[in-house]
């Protein structure tokens, strides 16, 4: 039993989600599906280095959280993920790119006006230290630090499927079976610090070792972003203001951030 089982069927099903939820969950129990997640609930041993399979499992079922999330049933929804072993969090204060995803913004007049949450769309869940997904907020801050129109509706990256806004994940483009083999990004909540895309090793920077148009550095397009910019889009998953080399999110579709890493582990700040 699979995640990528379940997807089909939420898809396929006329019924309740609950009628397909219910079943799915007593073979995967039977499976050992529980404890088959566990193992990612810590970045100890880099377990993603020998464990492809289980990146490309979690990657299935984030896309089941994608779609219960396109209109909320919370009920079928948290019934599944806390079933699993997931921990869900709602917390409206303060503002955390790595718990909270912007789904509206709410301009405040004063662009210095730091973001504060006003409500909580969906909760987010946790798998041990390891987030599984954030939690959708509606926020209101001043320009300087989110602005509307780009925060809330430019393409959100490492992501399937949204209701509101452009998604951009290395599934979309290949073929039925193909696109069930992309890993999931892992990041983690440790006692020393935040690991961002921890099984991935680009430098988020480039590699000054090599030329600037080889085929390993950053592209075209990811350089012409400032160092502030390349980690706000790794952090956020998104821009929360125009970047200053273009300001047409269709530019901004074709990044390629998916293999960054910052070059350390790095405390938790916005």
């Amino acid at each position: 039993m699979n995640a990528r089982a379940l997807y089909e069927a939420l898809l396929d099903t006329d019924g309740p989600y609950e009628d397909v939820i219910g079943p799915w969950l007593e073979q995967s129990a039977a499976d050992g599906y529980r404890a088959r997640l566990r193992t990612a609930a810590t970045p100890h041993g880099h377990w993603w280095a020998d464990d492809e399979d289980l990146l490309e499992e979690l990657y299935a079922l984030s896309r089941v959280s994608d779609y219960l999330l396109l209109d909320p049933q919370l009920p079928p929804y948290l019934h599944l993920f806390t079933a699993l072993g997931m921990t869900p969090f709602d917390t409206h204060s303060p503002f955390d790119p790595f718990l909270h995803e912007i789904t509206e913004v709410e301009q405040a007049e004063d662009p210095n006006t730091p973001i504060e949450i006003l409500d909580i769309r969906w909760p987010g869940l946790m798998l041990g230290e390891l987030l599984f997904s954030r939690a959708g907020v509606r926020v209101r801050a001043g320009a300087a630090h989110a602005e509307r129109g780009v925060a809330d509706r430019w393409p959100i990256y490492w992501t399937h499927r949204r209701a509101h806004r452009p998604t951009r994940d290395l599934s979309q483009g290949w073929g039925n079976n193909s696109q069930w083999r992309t890993d999931f990004r892992l990041d983690y909540r440790t006692a020393d610090g935040d690991l961002l895309n921890v099984a991935e090793d680009a430098p988020i920077d480039g590699r000054p070792d090599l030329d600037p148009d080889d085929y390993g550095n950053l592209g075209p397009d990811e350089r012409l972003l400032t160092p502030a910019e390349r980690r706000e889009l790794l952090r956020h998953r998104t821009f929360l203001r125009a970047p200053a080399a273009s300001s047409d999110p269709a530019w901004a579709a074709d990044l390629f951030p998916f293999e960054w890493r910052l070059p350390t582990d790095h405390p938790r700040t916005p």
